[in-house]
């Protein structure tokens, strides 16, 4: 039986109606899922902006979703980092297969990098992937629903107060829009934990919980000659703020955005203690090697949480609520009662990597024109959460999340060049000034 155009429109049409909306020329709401029919032939164009091992690993997620997804344009501050996604990419598809060689389609007129480069891909895709290092999520963010685009967004979204209220403003946008936004905050499209949440009744009113991210750390760019110093910051960017929001903001936001998801709700309040004990180099920019962070909730519970980057030292990466009844046990995907009998458990063994379903889920509702996730608000304030922690790291003094929130810190470059100056330089000694609790004021 032929499609009648004319009564069910195509995914291309529900995009291009999103286009319209996002300029201005239409108000109209869009339509529901029943309007939209997704032909076979009917390709979704897909931009990564952030060409790095996430962005990577991003991109050859959604090229692996079942829907007709299609790169189309790629967008990095570094060329050379393009280039080696690209490669990576291209290898990743059979070279005998041709309907997964015609899933990247870039040529070098659609690859683009340098700080202006985002805003050259975004225009040209239906759905955006943003994987760059974090301090640039906010403006890119914008610019992608401004353009009227679908998007996944990594975790975090910002790395300073001032960051996190343009994402809730653009969130705001979005869900008026009616455009779909995924955060690689994966845990929420983890099986195990997403079964552990319909349970969390089993063990009453949350009193209490613990997380961690206690590992060794992550890779160190040493500087090479001829780098200007905002080079060199972009390319060791786990280690200066601006660019991450040191590890706590970047990794532990995944740890702690679970409590808020099983408390539903966020900390107003938050006091703790960190510091740099080994990690204290000169290629190691400014942030702290540990953090230990009392956060408390409104009802009164405490979530007491742990990050740490020292080799030899305890890995863990958990997290464990515990209630009036009974406690769950995250990463071993239990829930024991008061006496610690197990009243659930969830086996993990063949649970679908949560990485690929939050892309699955995320395109196959595009493919129906459905409009299903929203994300970006709880992303922005999960974000907010491990920005307070280091807030309150750093002063060693009681942060609350309203100050926080509403002091307009910023801590992004005022210019964006490579012979800009960032906003954290080093002395002449060549270590970077450090964030001492007790004189560090916020």
């Amino acid at each position: 039986m032929q499609n009648d155009a004319s009564k069910n429109p195509s995914r291309r049409d529900f995009v291009k109606q999103g286009s319209l909306i996002a300029g201005g020329l239409i108000a109209a709401p869009f339509l529901t899922k029943a309007n939209y029919f997704a032909g076979s032939d009917d390709v979704i164009k897909v931009a990564l902006i952030g060409c790095g091992g996430r962005g990577t690993g991003a991109a050859m997620q959604a090229l692996k979703s079942k829907q007709n997804v299609k790169l189309v344009a790629m967008a990095d501050a570094f060329k050379d980092n393009l280039d080696k996604c690209y490669e990576s990419l291209t290898n990743s598809v059979d070279p005998k297969t041709a309907e997964e060689r015609k899933r990247i389609d870039v040529p070098e007129d659609r690859k683009f990098s340098g700080f202006d480069a985002y805003a050259k891909a975004i225009p040209l895709a239906d759905v955006v992937i943003l994987a760059t290092p974090p301090g640039f999520r906010p403006i890119h963010f914008e610019e992608a629903i401004k353009q009227g685009k679908h998007v996944f967004m990594e975790k975090p979204v910002a790395t300073d107060p001032a960051g996190v209220q343009k994402v809730l403003a653009t969130a705001a946008i979005a869900k008026q829009k009616k455009l779909n936004v995924v955060v690689g905050l994966q845990r929420h499209y983890q099986s195990s934990y997403r079964e552990l949440y319909k349970r969390k009744e089993l063990i009453g009113d949350i009193t209490s919980a613990q997380a961690w991210w206690n590992n060794d750390g992550v890779w160190v760019r040493p500087r090479k000659a001829g780098q200007t110093e905002m080079e060199y910051q972009m390319r060791n960017w786990y280690y200066f703020n601006w660019l991450c929001g040191d590890h706590i903001n970047e990794q532990h936001i995944h740890n702690i955005d679970v409590i808020n998801w099983f408390k539903g709700s966020y900390p107003v309040k938050a006091q703790g203690m960190g510091g740099r004990q080994v990690r204290k180099g000169k290629d190691h920019g400014e942030i702290f090697d540990h953090h230990y962070v009392e956060f408390t909730y409104a009802d009164g519970s405490i979530l007491n949480s742990q990050c740490r980057h020292i080799p030899g030292t305890m890995s863990k990466v958990d997290e464990l609520l515990i209630g009036t009844k009974g406690k769950i046990f995250c990463g071993a995907a239990n829930i024991t009662d008061a006496a610690g009998n197990v009243v659930y458990h969830f086996d993990t063994k063949g649970e679908p990597n949560p990485y690929q379903v939050e892309h699955d889920e995320l395109f196959a509702a595009i493919a129906k024109g459905e409009y299903k996730f929203e994300d970006a608000e709880n992303g922005a304030k999960s974000t907010m959460t491990s920005i307070l922690g280091r807030m309150a790291t750093y002063s060693g003094q009681v942060v609350s999340w309203d100050k926080a929130i509403n002091s307009g810190l910023d801590i992004m470059p005022k210019l964006y060049a490579w012979d800009a100056a960032p906003p954290v330089l080093p002395g002449a000694d060549g270590f970077y000034p450090i964030a001492v609790p007790g004189v560090t004021k916020y």
